[in-house]
């Protein structure tokens, strides 16, 4: 099987909170690195409630420029609400992607959107904050994907506190 790679860019993020959810969700559906611009985060990481401790297995690296740090081979994917983007429900990610997604307060740079090979957005009736944006996204491409649909991939997955079947 084809190893691909998907990486996070996170533009100014300001919520520790947020990118701890961003890691967890990482850790879940298989992105190998998150990047970050700005100084907001770097000042509160040290709060993150980060209850995985997935910063200590998915890098997490302050940069900046995120176009700088893509990834080689990666295809720019930007998550932003902007005329002409896709919606998620008829976007194909490709194998290996960049996500690139704005801050909770702002909107992702022009450059970056020039940049992109490809802008989505997320059909919502409301704006999302960052942590549910990457979450859905990161859902959507496991979800569009050629995964493990074997009992094997639900038993990993648990914890020690969930051992119910469905007998249906």
């Amino acid at each position: 099987m084809t190893q691909h790679c998907v990486s996070i860019g996170l533009c100014n993020p300001k919520s520790a909170t947020n990118v701890a959810s961003i890691l967890r969700a990482c850790g879940c559906y298989g992105a190998s690195s998150v990047f970050y611009t700005g100084q907001r985060f770097g000042y509160a990481k040290q709060y993150n409630p980060d209850t995985q401790n997935m910063r200590a297995v998915i890098p997490t690296v302050g940069v900046d420029d995120l176009l700088a740090y893509k990834p080689k081979g990666a295809s720019i994917v930007t998550i932003e609400l902007v005329d002409g983007a896709i919606p998620l429900p008829e976007f194909t990610h490709p194998d290996n992607a960049f996500y690139i997604f704005g801050p909770e307060d702002g909107s992702v740079e022009q450059e970056v959107i020039d940049a992109s090979d490809h802008v989505v957005y997320i059909p919502t009736f409301n704006s999302m904050n960052l942590a549910a944006t990457a979450n859905v996204v990161l859902y959507d491409r496991l979800a569009k994907s050629q995964f493990d649909r074997s009992s094997a991939l639900i038993a990993s997955s648990k914890d020690n506190n969930n051992n119910r079947q469905w007998r249906g």
